[in-house]
């Protein structure tokens, strides 16, 4: 019996000292009356190996420690899913800023200074993990406040069902936001047409002028210009989203994605003129110009990137849900499915 009473206090060690006596009195109960019962079947004493395999299917003391004890959470499973989802947007609000940081360093770099951009790759690398790791220790410290907080008020469990928010239609369009993009748009299409037109522009302190394929950017942007403000309109008379639509939009945001990236990377300034400037210097000026345009031009295809995979889902969702409503009224047409009854 001495491994039992070793048994014995080693769970107790991880009992509360109030209630230790009484629950290893209980449990000491238990594993005799089993001890009793196995050895009037074998009509003899327990070996020390037979014990130690009751012991072991017991489980550990502290296991078995634990089911005397109060269950407790660092973070419950009331809060948890919550924690994840802020956990998540904390990641988000970290990574985003750290790897456009990242990017905008090569593009100053031009991508020629590898060491040097790599070296500081290292160094936000490190900034990036300390301030994730501060930020979800802040947010855990959060979430166990309230994990107490709510085991002792139950604030959770007040709430009113009519304060829940409205279930949002994805294929409703908001007309005042159809309207202002509209406004927006048609605005800035009459002041590019008026003042752009021309590779020359007369500037208060300067003249630029610009390249020959100007005139192809000027008349595409208006034709995008002209087609957003067309797709607006229409949202306007019928404010949801078709798959046509969303195609349209995929195709117009595309197309204007391409030509500000090409704007960039073709050094679209010819040459820059002003009285305080001297040849050389104005020449040097048009230069950076356009070696800085040129070097923005990679963030410029990443934000064109992200539009066309918010277009593409939103495709996506749409052809989703059009065959989803398709195969309901289907089903409706043609009856339930023939599955056989199994009643006679």
């Amino acid at each position: 019996m001495e491994l039992i009473d070793r048994y014995l206090h080693a769970v107790k060690f991880w009992l509360p000292k109030a209630q230790a006596a009484d629950i290893i009195a209980e449990l000491g109960e238990d594993i005799h009356t089993q001890v009793d019962e196995q050895e009037h079947e074998l009509g003899r004493e327990l070996t020390s190996e037979e014990t130690a395999d009751l012991l072991r299917k017991r489980g550990r003391p502290v296991l078995v420690a634990n089911h005397y004890l109060p269950q407790q959470y660092l973070i419950g499973p009331l809060f948890f899913p919550i924690y994840k989802f802020v956990l998540k947007i904390v990641a988000l609000c970290c990574l985003v800023p750290w790897v456009s940081g990242w990017l905008a360093l090569i593009v100053a770099s031009g991508g020629r200074d590898f060491h040097g951009w790599v070296v500081r790759f290292g160094s936000m690398g490190s900034s990036l993990w300390s301030t994730a790791f501060l930020s979800a220790a802040v947010v855990t410290m959060v979430f166990a406040v309230l994990e107490r907080a709510e085991a002792k008020s139950h604030f959770m469990e007040t709430w009113d069902p009519r304060k829940l928010p409205p279930v949002r239609n994805p294929r409703k369009i908001s007309r005042s936001c159809a309207a202002v993009e509209l406004a927006v748009t048609l605005v800035f299409a009459v002041w590019w047409a008026v003042n752009l037109s021309s590779a020359v522009l007369d500037l208060p302190f300067a003249r630029i002028t610009l390249s020959g394929t100007w005139t192809y950017f000027f008349g595409g942007f208006l034709a995008v210009m002209l087609g957003s403000a067309a797709l607006a309109a229409a949202s306007l008379i019928d404010p949801h989203w078709t798959v046509r639509r969303a195609t349209a939009k995929l195709l117009i945001d595309c197309a204007g994605a391409a030509l500000f990236c090409w704007l960039l990377g073709v050094h679209i300034v010819a040459g820059i003129a002003a009285p305080d400037l001297t040849p050389i210097q104005a020449h040097e000026l048009a230069d950076a110009i356009n070696l800085w345009a040129a070097r923005v031009m990679p963030s410029g295809l990443i934000i064109g990137v992200i539009a066309a995979a918010v277009n593409v889902h939103r495709i996506r969702r749409l052809r989703m849900g059009d065959q989803g409503r398709a195969g309901t009224v289907n089903g409706q047409a043609n009856g339930p499915t023939p599955y056989a009854s199994p009643l006679p």
